[in-house]
């Protein structure tokens, strides 16, 4: 919950407490603030839809089913405003769930919006059909035909019905991420529609001021946060750091880093283990972000991200040129070293997942054996940094595996990351900060296998880039 930190009282010439304090009081949100927040605002919306009497009103069939219809209609409407909320890119959320935790509760609050919007274009229909004395479909085409701004709210459900179905994983396979995000970004423009219709025949709207102007401020503080943090922040960023591309180097075959300069770089407040999202301002370019972690640790001559070509966009980037301008988002995510509780830490990277961990040793305090980093890699050729690491390491008196090969081959018969490897590798695992990074499907099999172990929950970090 909140918390005010606590006050330093100093003593003055006579040795009395003065009450003064190092710093200033502030108050500081937990994540669970923020839900009770989120718990709160949903119960005031239920509370004026009671106040306006709909209890009264449910004495017929057909009325019960259209309260039904209005009190999924609000809280599915509310619903998407937190969906929304929940993908702002708000630093204040971010720093207390990530982004792979908003993108989460993002994700399966989105199905469960869909849900309820469908449930109010049901129960209503059948409740108007029932009392009209008419079929659910005869009841359907007069509500879009005749009714006002029944047919807004009906292109409103076909464009949130499209984004959940697009989104389940089984359509996202068959869809490149650029158009998966096209197809997404329709999703405001049903939030907005069922504005339109919410306000304009909403009975909790047309007859209650205060409910009226408490949406209006819902909707309103929503897009504030929209225009602040995906438009406001990062052009005041780019503008003031005038980021550019310097060089860039070949790493391993498909593999570059892109050294990007710019003003005052150090105050970009970047940590070993963050991201960045990076638009590069080339002409077919410049609309796309792509979430990318530094490789290296912030200094005043240039900030690193290292891209293997695995998709289109990726490997058009291999292709830029110096001088390219360069605007960013962030920093985000909280796979850091803040998040270390152990003395010792194992740090396991597959392919190009060795990027954040790479800027995540610098900032691991060094002390002999305290770190141990597994690289898993198909072949010699794709490892990434190995100089730079096995110096780094060394220097750390750490110590370092590579596991090359690919599985099944000879030179690597067995699961290179089971459970007996690691207790053959690591037989203190138990005892350290794990720090996972690499495909989606290595990272949730290591958190099986850790958890095999007996690695707490909490000692197991992990973190997907968020798309959204």
């Amino acid at each position: 919950m909140s918390r005010i930190t606590a006050r330093q009282e100093t003593p003055d010439r006579r040795g009395n407490r003065t009450g003064q304090s190092a710093r200033p009081r502030r108050l500081v949100f937990t994540a669970g603030d923020v839900i009770v927040l989120i718990i709160i605002n949903a119960a005031l919306v239920v509370a004026m839809w009671v106040r306006h009497g709909a209890l009264n009103q449910l004495g017929s069939p057909s009325a019960k089913l259209t309260a039904a219809g209005q009190i999924t209609a609000l809280v599915g409407t509310y619903g998407a405003l937190v969906q929304v909320l929940l993908m702002s890119r708000s630093p204040w959320l971010e720093r207390r769930f990530g982004m792979d935790g908003l993108a989460q509760w993002h994700r399966w609050l989105g199905f469960g919006v869909t849900i309820l919007i469908g449930a109010h274009v049901v129960f209503s229909t059948a409740g108007y059909a029932l009392g009209d004395g008419k079929s659910f479909v005869a009841e359907a085409w007069t509500l879009i035909t005749t009714y006002p701004y029944v047919l807004m709210a009906t292109a409103a459900t076909a464009l949130l019905i499209m984004v959940a179905v697009t989104s389940l994983r089984m359509a996202r396979r068959r869809l490149t991420w650029e158009r998966w995000r096209f197809l997404h970004l329709y999703a405001y423009l049903a939030i907005a529609l069922a504005f339109g219709h919410e306000l304009a025949v909403g009975t909790d709207f047309t007859d209650d001021a205060i409910a009226r102007w408490y949406w209006i401020a819902l909707y309103a503080a929503v897009l504030l946060c929209i225009l602040a943090f995906r438009v406001g922040h990062p052009l005041r960023m780019s503008l003031r750091h005038q980021l550019r591309v310097t060089r860039i180097v070949p790493e391993a075959p498909g593999v570059v880093s892109i050294y990007v300069g710019g003003r005052a770089l150090h105050q970009l407040g970047v940590r070993g283990g963050q991201y960045f999202r990076w638009r590069f301002l080339t002409r077919d370019g410049w609309w796309r972000t792509h979430p990318f972690s530094v490789s290296a640790p912030l200094n005043d001559q240039f900030v690193r991200l290292t891209v293997k070509g695995v998709g289109d966009d990726s490997r058009g980037l291999q292709g830029l040129h110096p001088g390219t301008r360069v605007a960013v988002e962030g920093p985000y995510g909280l796979f850091t070293a803040h998040r270390q509780s152990r003395s010792k830490v194992l740090l396991v990277a597959g392919g190009i997942g060795i990027t954040p961990l790479r800027a995540l040793v610098e900032e691991i305090p060094p002390k002999k054996d305290a770190i141990t980093l597994i690289y898993r890699a198909s072949s010699w050729e794709d490892i990434v940094f190995r100089e730079e690491l096995d110096k780094l390491i060394r220097d750390r008196r750490g110590t370092i595996h590579y596991l090359i090969g690919r599985r099944g081959t000879p030179e690597l018969p067995d699961d290179p990351l089971s459970a007996q490897m690691l207790r053959r590798l690591v037989p203190d695992v138990e005892s350290r900060d794990v720090f996972v990074c690499g495909p989606a499907s290595m990272m949730q099999r290591m958190r099986e296998v850790l958890r095999t172990i007996g690695v707490p929950d909490q000692q197991i970090h992990f973190e997907r880039f968020a798309l959204l």
